[in-house]
């Protein structure tokens, strides 16, 4: 019989070594990202991003001893006030935050800054599990779905008034874990024929899409039935595809903020913007991934990293950094640590024995899962810049507690996995 008094007792230590080889590895980047070998600081030196992220490490140590420490049970009783909390915490920022490039998105105490949404999506992600894993929630009924995407979206709306565009895309990661727990499929078809036809209305006018939809409804009729309820659906599916079309150009052109436009317009028309404004992070940033070769040049010998070359190198573009000091060889390991904590997770989420901890896990996942590819993309050119952060890796006190107490939340409730979840 296995005994439950031990501390340690249970704890999955494979996730726990991948969590620190991350951050170990990510500790040291920061500190090729704004190494300059005229100074030659210390990677201890306080003056610097990899000093200062040695604090923020330090202090994660001790989030990570409290989260343990803690009952399990706890964190699926506190989900409601700790949503409000930082529900509360959103509307704040947007009126007494401190304005950086543009956005409201941090407060600030001195020299210390701190980002509400990071810990909003740890408090979201409890909420979630909780909602979902209350017995009378069925996500086939429309009421449970609805009040789902209420939690879920409730914080995008206020994370644009700031606006934050990258903070908000994360939150979509939410819908992974419902479509796990048996939300219908129509849900992501949906989704994706928005993403399509969002994405389609940036190059192409309203017309041109009103003709492609009416076509393809079209030919849908003729290869279906013909009877009046799938032609009306038909013409109701191609005029809400028209509409959402006409509206999100109208949005596009009048509503997002001009540096954000011009950061998706530069992955369609690469040569049609500034290199000097809009398209100068990207381009450097593909200078600097590319140099690297196959073995890269070495650490603390990338030059495109030496002479400052790509802005904000030790937080949104720490993965050029990667790349051109240690190559394709390099980065692989990386993604392939990634990819293995992912999967780790997601076993962690299917051996649960309450539905609870199962969605709460499949959130996690999908919050690391979106950080990682949205990062990486945007670093390459496959995604605009959106200023989301690499998870370990990406210099900032935020982020970094941010996933150290989602992940290690997790742990603590996998630890006593065979113990029911008693909701208080």
């Amino acid at each position: 019989m296995r005994r439950e008094g031990s501390f340690f007792s249970n704890l999955d230590w494979l996730t726990v070594f991948i969590y620190f080889i991350l951050l170990t590895l990510g500790w040291f980047n920061i500190y090729a990202s704004v190494y300059d070998p005229v100074q030659d600081l210390s990677i201890l030196d306080m003056s610097i991003d990899s000093g200062k992220q040695l604090l923020w490490i330090g202090t994660s140590l001790i989030l990570i001893i409290l989260v343990l420490l803690l009952d399990f049970r706890i964190y699926e009783s506190v989900a409601p006030l700790l949503y409000g909390v930082f529900i509360l915490l959103l509307i704040a920022v947007v009126i007494v935050g401190k304005e950086t490039n543009g956005a409201r998105a941090w407060f600030q105490f001195g020299s210390f800054r701190f980002q509400p949404s990071e810990l909003a999506k740890f408090a979201t992600a409890l909420l979630l599990a909780r909602y979902v894993s209350t017995n009378s929630v069925k996500l086939t009924i429309f009421k449970s779905q609805i009040t789902s995407f209420t939690i879920m979206l409730a914080p995008v709306a206020l994370i644009m008034l700031q606006p934050d565009l990258g903070s908000a895309l994360i939150f979509f990661s939410f819908f992974i874990p419902i479509f796990r727990e048996g939300l219908p499929s129509i849900y992501l078809t949906s989704i994706l024929s928005l993403v399509v036809i969002g994405t389609l209305s940036i190059v192409l006018s309203t017309q041109v899409i009103a003709i492609i939809l009416g076509s393809l409804g079209l030919i849908w009729i003729l290869l279906t039935s013909k009877s009046i309820k799938n032609i009306l659906l038909s013409i109701l599916i191609v005029g809400v595809g028209i509409g959402f079309s006409a509206g999100f150009s109208h949005a596009f052109e009048n509503a997002l903020p001009k540096y954000q436009r011009d950061r998706i317009l530069i992955l369609f028309y690469p040569d049609a913007l500034d290199d000097q404004g809009a398209g100068y992070n990207l381009n450097q940033s593909k200078i600097a991934i590319g140099s690297g070769g196959f073995s890269g040049k070495g650490f603390l010998d990338g030059t495109q990293t030496k002479f400052d070359f790509v802005p904000a190198q030790s937080t949104d573009f720490i993965f050029s950094t990667l790349a051109e000091e240690h190559g394709w060889l390099g980065c692989a390991l990386i993604i392939a640590l990634f990819v293995a904590l992912m999967m780790r997770i997601v076993f962690i989420a299917e051996r649960q024995k309450s539905q609870f901890a199962r969605v709460y896990g499949y959130s996690i996942a999908g919050i690391i899962f979106f950080h990682f590819t949205i990062n990486i993309a945007m670093t390459i050119g496959l995604f605009p810049v959106v200023g989301i952060p690499l998870p370990f890796f990406s210099y900032g006190g935020s982020s970094l507690w941010s996933f150290t107490i989602m992940l290690f939340v997790l742990l603590k409730i996998d630890m006593h996995r065979t113990q029911v979840l008693m909701r208080g």
